[in-house]
């Protein structure tokens, strides 16, 4: 590079750290820039002295640890000549790991001398009970070693009191990364600060130069957490001003109208309604129904404890915009959902949803149901009552997005479970209005504030809290078999008690099982040995023959074909089951107000949100629900502890709270569903609530003044850069 061509951000590494060395950054780390090395953060940082806590290893995972020589020895070979160098290296925690060294290697030997320190990296393995790395790279801290491992130059990294350890690939290791991150901060310019000066004082913000020198080099830890605390700014900043341009854009959208009318279909089926709707029902209604009265789209999340009362909400909202001669359509993620759905619209609405029937009522509407497995007559038929405009509410599964499905006026989408469903499908069906459409989405997991603020932000967010009159309540228990086997044997008794009352019961298994209908192949033990995750398919078979002989057991998986599972789910909901035995496909909107009981197998490999929603199936009706978490998990392990807190509250806010402590928050960002790259990596949902709060207040002003941040070009240049392209459009559509 001349000196006419000064280094920059964008500048490529191949220029900076040598063709093999950017070869591999790019290969196995997808950095291929000095502004994409800049922002690959240590995952950790390390001090001499203070332990790594190797016992904490799992086997397979792939570690760097910091620790200290304790012991070398050298044996010969069995299996071949030569020798084997074994290293024992410890930490302060007092846990071990024996490092292996294949070949004659005497210079390794006095490398690798008790006392030293360094940062050694591989894969961690087990044999005879001993955790080891095998052959491992590393880098000996303080004096000069005899190896090219401890180069001077590496070394020097780490002379700082912190030690940074990156997310690295076992063909580029963590001291190679920081070796290439030295090279970039002494040689490229920080880039431009993109955040107003008047910001960064009255927020107490670090500079962006100096934040990412520390971060990467940090000269103490003040320094340090002052460095992070201005990049996780930036992270969230970037991210609400996106969300709060999108909502301002909503709302110049055009939209057609939906205005209530009097004495039309609305007010007939709240006449008919066999229940009083709740305060909280009533309230949500009326911000919907001022909703679809605006001229710009309704964009509403409606979220509400399992079991209480979202569904009537959500009909009335599509009553309404019948009434105004619209069409309403609603997604669910299971053709289960969508046939239960149908019926149970069917059967609220009796004559108001039987137009061009015997016994309609005037101005009646009709309910079609369109799913995949539509046989061609039945499909050609639905079809053309939703394309003429008859079927004023809709009712499907993703095949509502297919080619062929056109609505003659469509003014409301709603998404049923909404975090079943990626962005593009939603998209696809709201893409079906000539205008934009009217959304409502529906969750029965509760979202905590923080998450609903980060990736919510453009939605107005409605919470029904109080169940409907008539719902009893769950008690959840821990069943520990493998310390109680006979608490088992009691579970089994529990569910022929629940039937010989006259109840139902469901088991809840979190695999199909092998042959024709399993989803996988027949798993093996994972590297913990643990057994495989029981299945429906294995577990319904010892059930009748054994604990459950004689009660009349059904089985239902998502592999059946959709007719055979809606005959089985019709079975259960009219009686002809006692015992349904299933996989999650029964964890959303299945409504048997007759089953009283839920044991859930293997519990311990179901989430933590996925348990509120199965455990919502029971208690739907007068008799008090019982759910009991069956699991091997011992006690004291991070499993049990997390089955012990689901038992221990049915507050669905509280349960959120520790399934986004346990959930990888990049899935909750949506990286998973983006696919590419992005630089949100340091906001923490759960610790950094108060920092998205005050991101989210400053947004809203500078976007009230600079709507499209015209007078601040460095500043979209880098929300452009921490929100990409396609993850801008991610939250453009969700």
């Amino acid at each position: 590079m001349t000196t006419a061509e000064p280094a920059t951000v964008d500048t490529a590494l191949t220029k900076l750290v040598g063709e093999r060395t950017a070869k591999a950054l790019a290969g196995h780390l997808d950095l291929h820039t000095a502004g994409d090395l800049m922002y690959h953060f240590p995952r950790r940082y390390d001090e001499r002295g203070e332990h790594t806590d190797i016992r904490s290893l799992d086997v397979g995972e792939q570690v760097t640890v910091l620790a200290q020589v304790q012991r070398t020895a050298v044996r010969p070979m069995r299996q071949r000549r030569g020798n084997l160098l074994e290293v024992t290296v410890g930490d302060n925690s007092g846990g071990t790991l024996t490092l292996t060294f294949f070949g004659n290697q005497a210079w390794r030997e006095r490398e690798l001398r008790p006392g030293r320190w360094g940062l050694f990296a591989g894969k961690v393995t087990e044999f005879r009970g001993k955790r080891q790395l095998n052959g491992p790279e590393y880098v000996l801290l303080g004096e000069g070693g005899e190896g090219e491992a401890a180069a001077s130059e590496e070394v020097e990294e780490f002379a700082g009191a912190l030690i940074p350890v990156y997310p690295a690939a076992a063909a580029v290791p963590t001291w190679v990364i920081a070796r290439c991150v030295r090279v970039v901060l002494d040689t490229v310019a920080p880039p431009d600060d993109p955040l107003p000066a008047s910001l960064r004082a009255e927020r107490k913000l670090v500079g962006i130069g100096t934040a990412l020198r520390e971060i990467h080099r940090p000269s103490s830890k003040e320094e340090l957490y002052r460095a992070r605390r201005r990049l996780k700014w930036d992270e969230a900043f970037a991210v609400q001003l996106t969300l709060v341009q999108r909502k301002l854009r909503a709302a110049s959208w055009p939209a057609k109208p939906r205005p209530a009318k009097a004495g039309g279909l609305l007010d007939a089926f709240d006449a008919r309604l066999p229940y009083e709707l709740t305060p909280g029902q009533r309230d949500v209604g009326v911000e919907i129904a001022a909703d679809l009265t605006t001229p710009h789209p309704m964009h509403r999340l409606l979220q509400g404890e399992v079991g209480s009362g979202k569904t009537v909400v959500a009909l009335r909202a599509m009553l309404q915009v019948v009434d105004a001669g619209g069409q309403a359509a609603l997604l669910a993620p299971t053709e289960v959902l969508a046939a239960q759905h149908h019926r149970g619209m069917l059967d609220l609405l009796g004559p108001l949803a039987q137009a061009g029937e015997l016994g309609a009522v005037e101005d009646a509407t009709r309910v079609e149901l369109v799913t995949g497995s539509l046989g061609a007559a039945a499909r050609r038929r639905a079809l053309a009552e939703v394309a003429q405009g008859r079927a004023g509410i809709v009712l499907g599964t993703h095949a509502l997005l297919y080619e062929g499905v056109d609505f003659a006026d469509l003014g409301l989408v709603v998404v049923d479970e909404q975090h079943r469903f990626g962005v593009e499908q939603r998209d696809a069906l709201r893409a079906k209005a000539d205008q934009p459409p009217h959304v409502l989405v529906m969750t029965a997991t509760p979202i905590p504030r923080t998450v609903a603020m980060t990736v919510y932000g453009d939605l107005e967010t409605s919470t029904l809290s109080q169940l409907p009159q008539g719902r009893s309540p769950i008690a959840s228990h821990v069943v520990p078999a493998a310390e109680k086997p006979a608490f088992l044997d009691r579970a089994w008794r529990r569910v022929r008690e629940e039937v010989s009352a006259g109840h139902q019961a469901y088991v809840v298994c979190p695999r199909i099982g092998e042959g024709p209908a399993a989803e996988e192949e027949p798993p093996r033990e994972d590297d913990n040995g643990r057994r495989p995750p029981l299945a429906v398919t294995e577990v319904a078979p010892l059930l009748a023959e054994g604990p459950l002989q004689g009660l009349r057991i059904g089985v239902l998986h998502g592999r059946l074909p959709a007719d055979e599972k809606d005959a089985v789910m019709r079975s259960f909901a009219d009686g002809d089951l006692d015992v349904l035995v299933a996989t999650t496909v029964v964890e959303v909107g299945v409504n048997v107000p007759n089953a009283t009981v839920m044991i859930v197998l293997d519990a311990d490999r179901f989430g933590v949100s996925q348990l509120h929603q199965l455990r919502g199936r029971v208690g739907r009706g007068s008799a008090p629900g019982l759910c009991l978490l069956v699991s091997e998990a011992a006690e004291g392990s991070s499993a049990r502890e997390r089955l012990d807190a689901v038992a221990s509250t049915t507050d669905g806010f509280k349960l959120a709270e520790l399934d986004l402590e346990q959930r990888r928050e990049g899935d909750v960002l949506g990286a998973t569903q983006s696919g590419r790259r992005s630089h949100l990596r340091l906001l923490s949902l759960r610790r950094d609530a108060d920092l998205i709060r005050d991101a989210r207040a400053e947004a809203v002003a500078l976007v009230d003044q600079d709507p499209e941040l015209e007078r601040h070009p460095a500043l979209a240049a880098s929300v452009a850069t921490l929100v990409d392209e396609e993850r801008a459009e991610y939250l453009e559509k969700g």
